[in-house]
């Protein structure tokens, strides 16, 4: 007998090895068998995949069947960590026709989707991870840092205990289990009674969104809880041009120096070592870039709603070379830069202990790096540490906060844009002025040279000193080849720098934004649910009090991007026209040099 499928409803794929399906489209499946809550088929198309085992009621009817995978193959377009399974068709509040289910079916029952940080650590031959880096001892866990004596505390409530831990949920008392039991079409579905409860916010079909695997959607719908120290708060406050992050009350900045290479295992490796030097605390600690790499990808997971600047980019080859050497020291120097200028991103423990763990020290090293691995304000939980304003003066409007993400979103996309024209005209600029400015006005100071040489055939007496003037003409337009030649690193080469980062930050907020974006479309499906009758207002106002959070934390951050963009485009532009003028003032005195060599004519 082979295994067949009836389709209930349409189902249209998202993500690479998933296939689309037709409502009442038969299919062959391959394995009767889900992979959490997935089945893999055949469409009437042909195409192979796997789809939602809730959007198919298998049967039994003799068919042709195609050979069944290699046991090795079987998984082959299963992405890493599996499929989470999807919400069944009945969460949605538009009606779609039902086939009924199997006598036997049992409520459909989703589980949160745990976090599943998308940042993988680059690996490269210049910073492979070493073995003394991972061991995989574990750290004696701290006394008290989990216990059943916290008192509960609902998100939006605040308040708590004097004490430094606070125990936060967003957890609803009904399981979603028994809401999905109350909804229409649910072969546990009993009509009539309870109608206030029956509808639940949907969630997303595409488990691999920003929006699920950030924990944003978990913490919308009121499944996080945790446990949160005062020191993990993330404060937004209300300032003149509307929510910040709060400020850091003991700023600093670090420099990173004297890049010098090293060696171990014999000298069989070899790696670079930065010196950081934070002005907090005046000690000085080395670094390799694999440091950097850890903490940025500790970080990138940590906060979903927060650009983390880009590291810059890893090298296989030539990476002892001085030139590369040298531009990544400055890479690296504006990447500090804006971790030290972030609020949030300035206090947090990884940094923290990234910046003052002496160097020599592998141990204390090793048990801050597992501290901060074993992190438990990721995903769902991070949002429970965002504090924002309360009152009636701190209500945001939807609509406004809508407007203003849009406009962003407009305003990245042009900078993006911007960003990726300037820096190809200023290297292509630079490019010329190495190569064929350089190259140009040396041709035409040996041309110059050319011509004294022949008028030194002359061999006039009161001729010497024009020769001589002409010869030095010639020397002075091969100078300011030179001085063509070594001018990006002084101007066009920071702007570039410059450029890269910000390419980075641009290239994190569409993922910030969609976060953002999932929330507010969680508000809206709530509200619809209220006006229908098929949602209690204290449930629906409660996902709209943590969609505030976001909105908060967002609006946070843009404003956060706008004041240090000022900050440093300011800067740089001032220091690109004076660098400009000095190369100007360069050309412009060895050209007067030569002007004065024929006042003696």
């Amino acid at each position: 007998m082979a295994l067949r499928a009836r389709a209930l409803y349409d189902f249209r794929s998202e993500n690479p090895g998933e296939i689309s399906l037709r409502e009442h489209e038969v299919l062959s499946l391959c394995s009767e068998q889900d992979i959490e809550g997935w089945l893999e088929g055949i469409n009437s198309h042909g195409d192979r995949g796997l789809f939602p085992a809730s959007y198919v009621q298998v049967i039994r009817a003799p068919a042709a069947e195609p050979p069944a995978p290699a046991a090795g193959a079987r998984y082959a377009n299963l992405p890493p960590g599996g499929f989470e399974p999807l919400v069944p068709p009945a969460a949605f509040s538009a009606p779609v026709q039902q086939l009924p289910p199997p006598a036997a079916a049992e409520p459909f029952q989703l589980p949160p989707a745990p976090y599943s940080g998308s940042y993988q650590p680059s690996q490269g031959s210049d910073d492979d991870w070493d073995d003394d880096w991972d061991d995989t001892s574990t750290v004696a866990d701290e006394p008290g840092v989990l216990g059943s004596s916290y008192p509960d505390y609902d998100a939006a409530g605040g308040g708590g205990p004097a004490s430094a831990r606070y125990r936060l949920s967003t957890r609803s008392d009904l399981s979603l289990g028994s809401r999905n039991s109350q909804q229409p079409g649910h072969p546990h579905h009993h009509p009539g009674g309870g109608a206030k409860s029956s509808a639940t916010v949907s969630r997303n079909l595409n488990r691999f969104s920003t929006f699920v695997k950030s924990g944003g959607e978990a913490f919308v719908l009121g499944e996080a809880s945790g446990f949160v120290k005062d020191g993990d708060k993330l404060c937004v406050v209300l300032g003149p041009w509307g929510p910040e992050w709060q400020e850091n009350p003991y700023p600093f900045q670090c420099s990173i120096e004297d890049p010098t290479k090293q060696t171990k295992f014999k000298g069989m490796k070899s790696y670079i070592a930065y010196k950081l030097v934070p002005s907090h605390t005046g000690q000085q600690v080395h670094r390799r870039y694999k440091h950097f790499d850890w903490l940025y990808g500790r970080l990138a997971e940590k906060f979903p709603v927060i650009s983390v600047p880009h590291l810059p980019e890893k090298q296989a080859t030539g990476r002892f070379e001085e030139d590369f050497i040298s531009k990544r020291r400055k890479g690296l120097a504006w990447w500090m830069d804006h971790m030290c200028s972030h609020p949030v991103l300035a206090q947090c423990d990884a940094f923290r202990h990234f910046l003052t763990c002496p160097s020599t020290d592998e141990k204390a090293w090793k048990q801050g790096k597992r501290k901060a691995e074993k992190d438990e304000m990721v995903g769902a939980n991070f949002f429970l540490t965002i504090s924002v304003p309360t009152g009636p003066a701190a209500v945001l409007d939807l609509q406004e906060v809508e407007s203003r993400v849009d406009g962003f979103k407009s305003f990245t996309k042009k900078m993006d844009e911007s960003t990726m024209q300037l820096t190809h005209t200023a290297n292509e600029f630079a490019r010329k002025q190495v190569t064929g400015f350089k190259k140009e006005y040396q041709k035409v100071g040996h041309s110059f040279k050319g011509l004294s040489q022949a008028f030194e055939l002359d061999q006039q007496a009161f001729s010497a000193n024009l020769n001589q003037a002409l010869a030095f003409t010639g020397e002075a337009y091969d100078a300011i080849g030179e001085f063509f030649a070594e001018q990006p690193r002084q101007d066009l080469d920071p702007v570039m720098d410059l450029l890269a980062l910000y390419q980075g930050h641009l290239a994190n907020f569409p993922d910030i934004i969609h976060v953002q974006k999932g929330a507010l479309t969680k508000v809206k499906e709530s509200k619809r649910h209220v006006e229908e009758g098929k949602m209690e207002v204290q449930k629906a106002d409660g996902i709209q009090d943590r969609c505030n959070i976001i909105s908060f934390a967002t609006l946070a951050e843009i404003h956060h991007f706008h004041q240090i963009r000022v900050r440093d485009f300011k800067s740089q532009m001032q220091h690109f026209l004076k660098q400009q003028i000095l190369f100007f003032q360069k050309v412009t005195q060895k050209l007067e040099e030569a002007l004065h060599k024929y006042d003696s004519v």
